[in-house]
């Protein structure tokens, strides 16, 4: 099974899961949120699969930086509009394996040996 691992090529923890699937042979095509961005039908598809939540990185200096008003009252759709603007703020890598099962958000190769193996 192939999947997309979503993220920015320098990374640390893009680079590691990077490393999983090529170690194992394992296909996936690789989505650099710097070069493409990120739509916002999929982040839509993602906060309905897995919650805004996990997917927002509250702990890097993007959204550090960010106004004190846009950090206050987060709420799905403003977390998506956040994201959508500043893919970096996106928690990485993700992982959504091509045949639709459950998203992998973060470096788990616990999840990535029970997808993937």
């Amino acid at each position: 099974m192939a999947a997309t691992l979503y993220g920015i090529p320098n990374c640390d923890t893009v680079k590691k899961a990077r490393q999983w699937f090529e170690k194992r042979q394992i296909p996936y095509a690789f989505h650099d949120y710097k070069k493409s961005g990120i739509d916002k039908e999929k982040l839509e598809m993602w906060v309905l699969e897995k919650g805004w939540e996990p997917l927002l990185n509250k702990r890097g200096t993007t959204f550090r930086q960010l106004p004190d008003v846009l950090k206050q009252d987060i709420d799905a759709d403003k977390a998506i509009m956040l994201m959508v603007a500043h893919p970096e703020m996106i928690k990485r890598p993700v992982v959504e394996p091509n045949d639709g099962t459950d998203l992998v958000i973060g470096y788990d190769s616990t999840a990535y040996e029970t997808l993937f193996t």
